[in-house]
């Protein structure tokens, strides 16, 4: 897609990335592209500055490394899927079929690119802040795994219909977008909530429901830090300030990894990147390593309460420097606040305590919304951390 520094790609990693493949992207990342690489909020990792001329050669290095999903409909799983020790079940080949599913229905050419479903295995790291049109989560029911689904939203707002067999996982989730793709490629399954109700997914569904038991509450672990893995071995995750890092550091961290012996990495939701198999003996040192190269490594890291677009001159579209603003703000934030270059908010669709949207009159500031609401104030970019150090004072006053 086109943007201010020229095209940009977007991958959607579906297992562990090998060290030599990821030391590959990197390499193509610099060699095709401006070097700048992203991990998005949802686990995809971006890729930017790549031209008309230079995009191809960049696919067919990519394409060899078969990292990525093919071109189909968005379907996300935990991070850890397939190797955490508390998973309850694999969600990534549950992913991986639903993947040949689609892929045979032709239901990317009926639906939204924006359409996705998120699966859930039970691991330590889950998807609960992740919005999905349609979301699949693993959850104990009579002795046996089961799957809790619920449409249109992240965990906390998404609308719950009910569980069904692990079995009929894929058959559930191609039903409920065959629902959204009957209504066209615009709608979305909240839109569809909207106007007609829940009903109709369920009735789609219905023959295949089990139980209407709620879904089982679990605490989330943060994706930054160490995570048990199957078989002994640990994962450490580390966090890309303010979502985005460069190639060559990204190279480094590679090596740092192969110091430590581990065996690769992993994408996650929240900006993040997992380095795993590591022994525990050295998983400190690899934590030890990130944290010299300047990434996050404490999930407290005060730069994860700011979540930042790419901004001008990035952006086309943007009026303001977000990413060069947010460590400046980051010291005063102790509440969540992105930093959006226009009113699209487009690092960040929900509402967050504090949203600051560029506009051409200088930075609007949003309490308790997203970058589409109306704004309370609007101050020069040079005042902003003192306009934010006020509202946090005035916050923890009330």
């Amino acid at each position: 897609m086109p943007t201010g520094d020229g095209l940009l790609v977007r991958l959607q990693p579906t297992e562990t990335i090998s060290l030599a493949a990821f030391a590959a992207l990197c390499a193509a990342a610099r060699r095709h592209g401006n070097g700048i690489i992203e991990i998005t909020s949802r686990g995809s990792i971006q890729v930017r500055g790549l031209s008309d001329r230079s995009a191809p050669d960049f696919a067919a290095d990519i394409a060899a490394l078969d990292i990525a999903a093919a071109d189909s409909v968005p379907v996300l799983a935990d991070a850890l899927a397939g190797i955490g020790a508390e998973e309850i079940f694999d969600a990534g080949i549950l992913a991986a079929d639903l993947r040949r599913a689609l892929a045979q229905r032709t239901m990317a050419a009926k639906l939204s690119p924006k359409v996705s479903v998120a699966i859930d295995g039970g691991g330590a790291i889950g998807l609960a802040e992740i919005s999905a049109d349609i979301r699949l989560y693993a959850q104990a029911h009579n002795g046996n795994v089961a799957l809790h689904i619920a449409v249109g939203g992240d965990a906390a707002r998404a609308v719950a219909l009910g569980i069904v067999a692990l079995g009929d996982g894929v058959e559930t989730a191609a039903r409920l977008f065959a629902v959204i793709a009957q209504r066209g490629r615009e709608h979305r399954a909240r839109d569809i909530i909207a106007n007609e109700g829940a009903d109709v997914f369920q009735s789609a569904i219905a023959d295949l429901l089990l139980s209407a038991h709620p879904r089982d509450e679990r605490e989330m672990a943060s994706p930054i830090g160490t995570h048990a893995l199957r078989g002994g071995s640990l994962a450490c995750g580390i966090g890309l300030a303010f979502g985005h890092s460069d190639a060559r550091s990204l190279g480094w961290l590679v090596e740092a990894a192969a110091a430590a012996g581990a065996s690769g990495f992993r994408a996650a939701a929240g900006r993040a990147l997992i380095a795993v198999g590591l022994p525990p003996q050295t998983a400190a040192a690899f934590a030890a390593a990130a944290e010299n190269l300047g990434f996050i490594t404490r999930a407290g890291d005060p730069r994860r309460h700011v979540i930042a677009c790419a901004g001008a001159p990035v952006c086309a579209s943007a009026h303001i420097a977000s990413r060069a603003l947010a460590p400046l703000i980051a010291g005063n934030a102790e509440c969540t606040v992105h930093i959006s270059g226009c009113a699209k908010g487009c690092a960040h669709a929900a509402s967050a305590a504090l949203t600051i949207v560029g506009t051409a009159d200088g930075c609007a500031l949003v309490a308790n919304g997203s970058a589409r609401d109306t704004p309370f104030a609007i101050v020069p970019a040079g005042e902003l951390p003192a306009a934010i150090a006020k509202f946090v004072r005035e916050a923890n006053h009330v």
